[in-house]
C-alpha cells in the first residue's frame, strides 16, 4: 500500500481577511446550485461575517445550522434536509461540526503534531464521504462550513472524498489585537469550571484550541491559553491531558509559576504526590511567596505521611497568607495526626476565626477534643458542623458513637439512623464498632442494624 498523500489545502488560500471575504462575497454571487466553501474563522467572528454577507447580499436567502452537540449518528444530511424553508436556501453557514470530531481526537490535541487517531475515521466524516452524491443531488444550494484550522485539516485527511469538491476556502486570520482580546475573554475562574457540564468544558476548550492555532500571538499569550486549557481539563477530571497542556505552557513561559502549581495539582490527584512536590518547588523557585503552593506542597507532604514537613509547608503559606483557612484547618490535622492535639485544637480555632461556617474545621475540632476526652466539648463542635452542614454524615455517625459510649440508647439510635439515611455503609460499620458494644443487645439497636430482626 502506498503513503497517504498529505493534502495542501491552504495552497490557494487568500490571507488578507479583506481580499478574502470580497472572493467569498464573489463566489457567493456567481454561485448557482450546489456548491462547497470551508471558512476558516474564529468562533466570535462568525456572526459578524454572516451579518455582513448579509447586508452585502440581500438577494440571497442565508440561513444558519448551529451544532450545538455531537452528532452521535453522524448524519449530517438529516439534519439539513429537514430544515424549515429548505427549498428557497441559497447560502446555508454550518458551524460546530468540530463537537463531532472530538471524540476521535487523541486526548490532549494541540494546534501542531500527531493529534489524529488513524485508525477510525469520524462518523459524520464517514458520512459524508458516502453521501457527498447526495448532497450534490438533493440540496441545490451552497454550503458554507464555519471551522478553525484544526477543522478543515482534519476533514481534509480524513473526508478527502468529500473535501475535494470545495469549491473554495477562504480564511479570516485575526490580528494580533483580536487574538490579545479574545485570549483576554477566554480565562476563566476554575470553580466555575467545575460547576460546568462536561460538554461545556469541550466547547470552552474548542474556543481555546481556535486561538491557539493562529499565529498572532506572543509566547505570554500562548502560555495562557495552554494553562486555561489544564484548567479545563483539570476539572474534567483528564489529569493526563491537563498536565500535558501545562507541559506546554511551559515551554512558553519556563517561569510561570502557576503552570507548575497546577501541574502540580494534577500530578497530585493521580497520585503522583513526590512528582507533585517537585512542581510545587518549582514554582516557589519562581514565586517564593506564593501561598497557594506551598499549602499545596503541604498536602502532598502529608498524603505521604511526612506530617512535620508538611506543618512547615503550611506555616510558610501562613506566614505569606495569615487568614488562610484551609491551611489552618489542615495544619490543624497534621498536628494531630502527630498526636498533638491541643496544638491542632488551635490551630482549628484559627480557621474558625475565619470562618466561623467552616463546617470541617468544626469537626476536625470535634475529632481532636474527643480523642482528649473532652467528650462533651467535642459533641457542641460537632453540633456546629451539623449547624452548617446538616447532610454531614460523619459528625451525625461521631455523635452516634459519642452516644453508644454513654449507653444512651435513645440518642445513639436517633443520631446513628440520621448517619444511615444520608450513607448506608454505616450500618455495616456500626456492627462491629465497639463504641456501640454497650447497647448492642437492645432490640431497638439491634432492630436498626438488622431490619429483618425480629424481637
Amino acid at each position: 500500500m502506498g503513503a497517504t498523500t498529505e493534502i495542501d489545502w491552504d495552497a490557494d488560500v487568500v490571507a488578507d481577511p479583506e481580499e478574502s471575504y470580497q472572493s467569498l462575497v464573489r463566489s457567493l454571487q456567481r454561485t448557482e446550485g450546489f456548491s462547497l466553501f470551508f471558512v476558516r474563522c474564529v468562533p466570535g467572528d462568525q456572526a459578524d461575517l454572516v451579518q455582513r454577507l448579509q447586508a452585502d447580499l440581500p438577494a440571497l436567502l442565508m440561513q444558519r445550522l448551529e451544532l450545538k452537540e455531537e452528532l452521535v449518528d453522524g448524519n449530517l444530511y438529516q439534519r439539513v434536509a429537514t430544515l424549515p424553508n429548505l427549498q428557497s436556501i441559497n447560502v446555508l453557514f454550518i458551524s460546530g461540526l468540530e463537537k463531532s470530531l472530538d471524540p476521535y481526537v487523541k486526548s490532549g490535541y494541540g494546534g501542531q503534531g500527531d493529534y489524529y487517531k488513524l485508525d477510525t475515521v469520524p462518523r459524520v466524516l464517514g458520512h459524508l464521504n458516502l453521501q457527498r452524491e447526495r448532497f450534490r443531488d438533493d440540496f441545490s444550494f451552497c454550503f458554507v462550513f464555519f471551522l478553525n484550522a484544526f477543522g478543515i485539516k482534519y476533514i481534509a485527511r480524513r473526508a478527502p472524498d468529500f473535501f475535494d469538491w470545495r469549491s473554495g476556502i477562504f480564511e479570516f486570520v485575526p490580528d494580533s489585537e483580536t487574538v490579545g482580546k479574545l485570549t483576554q475573554e477566554l480565562q476563566g475562574d476554575y470553580d466555575e469550571y467545575l460547576a460546568w457540564s462536561h460538554t461545556q468544558r469541550l466547547d470552552r476548550i474548542r474556543d481555546i484550541q481556535a486561538i491557539l492555532e493562529e499565529d498572532q500571538q506572543t509566547p505570554d499569550q500562548q502560555a495562557s491559553l495552554w494553562i486555561e486549557k489544564g484548567n479545563i481539563l483539570s476539572a474534567d477530571r483528564n489529569y493526563e491531558a491537563a498536565i500535558t497542556s501545562y507541559d506546554k505552557a511551559l515551554e512558553f513561559k519556563p517561569d510561570y509559576h502557576e503552570a507548575w502549581n497546577n501541574r502540580g495539582n494534577a500530578l497530585s490527584d493521580l497520585g503522583r504526590k513526590e512528582e507533585a512536590i517537585t512542581s510545587y518547588d518549582k514554582a516557589l523557585e519562581f514565586k517564593p511567596d506564593y501561598h497557594e503552593a506551598w499549602y499545596s506542597r503541604g498536602n502532598a507532604l502529608s498524603a505521604l505521611g511526612r506530617k512535620e514537613e508538611a506543618i512547615t509547608s503550611y506555616d510558610k503559606a501562613l506566614e505569606f497568607k495569615p487568614d488562610y483557612r484551609e491551611a489552618w484547618n489542615n495544619r490543624g490535622n497534621a498536628l494531630s495526626a502527630l498526636g498533638h492535639k491541643e496544638e491542632a485544637i488551635t490551630s482549628y480555632d484559627k480557621a474558625l476565626e475565619f470562618k466561623p461556617d467552616y463546617h470541617e474545621a468544626w469537626y476536625n475540632c470535634g475529632n481532636a477534643l474527643s480523642a482528649l476526652g473532652r467528650k462533651e466539648e467535642a459533641i457542641t463542635s460537632y453540633d456546629k458542623a451539623l449547624e452548617f452542614k446538616p447532610d454531614y454524615h460523619e459528625a451525625w455517625y461521631n455523635k452516634a458513637c459519642f452516644y453508644g459510649l454513654q449507653k444512651n440508647v435513645d440518642l445513639a439510635i436517633a443520631t446513628l439512623q440520621q448517619a444511615i439515611n444520608l450513607d448506608s455503609e454505616y450500618r455495616e460499620m456500626a456492627k462491629t464498632d465497639s463504641d456501640f458494644d454497650g447497647i448492642r443487645q437492645d432490640d431497638r439497636f439491634r432492630s436498626l442494624l438488622n431490619p429483618n430482626f425480629a424481637s
